[in-house]
């Protein structure tokens, strides 16, 4: 009878083990910006040299067409850019990345920065509200743009900082005239997650010019 009460014991420890374990649910990624979320920021506009070029999205930029550059909105994402200034609105198509400037939200082309008489100022306070977002955007990964740099050498050097504190960074090169290896770190299933790694690069970094931009495949 002891051994029979004792199994009886075991039984019911493991049946109460298997009630409280744990079970992982798959990580959903995060959807596109829904139709109707809105944005305030600095816009500026992007020609020459990039004119002629592929873009980030692949499609060659067309600076005299409807397009623009955001850090992580999915490409194909259609978006409304309201100037505060004057009121004037145009809407674009977004098809590239950048701008890669602190305190800026989004680059237009040449003929939608003239739709909102951006050209003189050439930066402006603007509210973006999504108007149209892509059947099939691919999962969202997003990092930490820590800077910029004209000579790879500095790169890499910046890279290596960031991996051996961070855990992931690489650089990256953005062609052009004057070519800039960009360095990002961090590989995030959110752009929550990512802000917050850029608070901390911020913080403990004491690189101000931090932001959050979208990994693309």
């Amino acid at each position: 009878m002891h051994r029979a009460f004792a199994a009886l014991i075991v039984v019911a420890i493991v049946v109460s083990g298997c009630g409280k374990k744990k079970v992982k649910v798959a990580k959903i990624p995060p959807a596109p910006a829904p139709v109707g979320a809105t944005e305030r920021g600095m816009a500026s506009w992007y020609g020459h040299p990039y004119h002629g070029r592929p873009a980030a999205a692949g499609e060659i930029y067309d600076m005299e067409t409807l397009v623009a550059a955001h850090r992580t909105l999915p490409f194909q994402t259609y978006v409304r850019v309201r100037n505060l200034s004057n009121d004037k609105s145009i809407d674009v198509r977004i098809i590239d990345r950048g701008p890669f400037v602190q305190n800026r939200i989004i680059d237009l082309s040449h003929a939608a920065a003239k739709a909102i008489d951006l050209i003189g100022p050439g930066v402006a306070m603007v509210e973006l509200t999504v108007i149209g977002v892509p059947a099939n955007a691919e999962p969202a990964l997003f990092a930490v743009q820590v800077g910029a740099f004209n000579l790879k050498a500095n790169a890499d050097r910046t890279t290596q900082n960031m991996i051996a504190a961070y855990g992931s960074a690489r650089s990256v090169l953005r062609a052009g005239d004057q070519p800039m290896w960009r360095v990002l770190a961090g590989r995030e299933t959110s752009a929550e997650a990512a802000e917050a790694l850029a608070k901390r690069i911020r913080e403990e970094q004491r690189e101000p010019q931090a932001f959050v931009v979208r990994l693309d495949p």
